[in-house]
């Protein structure tokens, strides 16, 4: 694509050193992308920071700005404010692959970095699992607690099977139990 083209760095007649670039990511950047179903609007400028060295290069991309989403609880629109910080490493290698998510192999003949792909996937990354309309984010339910990772201990008082029975109760009918005990009363 034509447009993409813009989020691309020619690394080849780079020196060493460090190099800073900067790209707009606007609508007509997430327009570009078939799956643009969480992001398709926002304000956004990626810095990335290119450092190269004779064995590899450190990219550092700094996101700032603000998206649109929708609220997951009122469907209302609203803008959130982003701002992340990742880094990728472009290693030189015999061909060309991705080791993981933050390892590249390149070749020394790569003649550029397309960074359109991550610049996108680094803003997806950075948003919320839960996005919520600021005028109802004081709002606290039980969804609330379970998405924020906290557990809530019941009780063997508390809990019942099916059968109305409590695992407190079956402790004490088990004969296993019964016989452990009594070897803790020998000591």
């Amino acid at each position: 694509m034509k447009f993409l083209r813009n989020y691309e760095v020619e690394i080849i007649r780079l020196k060493e050193g460090k190099h800073v670039f900067s790209f707009e990511v606007n609508d007509e950047f997430f327009s570009k992308f078939e799956d643009n179903h969480l992001v398709s609007k926002g304000n956004l400028v990626a810095n990335v920071t290119l450092n190269k060295d004779f064995n590899l290069i450190e990219a550092t991309f700094d996101i700032e700005g603000s998206v649109e989403l929708v609220c997951d609880r009122s469907l209302e629109i609203f803008d959130y404010p982003l701002k992340t910080v990742e880094r990728v490493l472009y290693k030189y290698g015999p061909e060309e692959q991705e080791i993981n998510e933050e390892i590249y192999i390149i070749t020394r003949d790569t003649p550029k970095l397309r960074l359109a792909q991550l610049i996108y996937e680094f803003i997806l990354l950075a948003l919320p699992a839960k996005k919520i309309h600021p005028d109802y984010r004081g709002e606290i339910d039980e969804e609330d607690f379970e998405d924020e990772g906290q557990l809530v201990y019941l009780s063997d008082e508390d809990w019942e099977d099916e059968d109305g029975s409590s695992p407190a109760a079956e402790e004490d009918t088990d004969p296993r139990w019964e016989i452990l005990k009594n070897l803790k009363k020998k000591d």
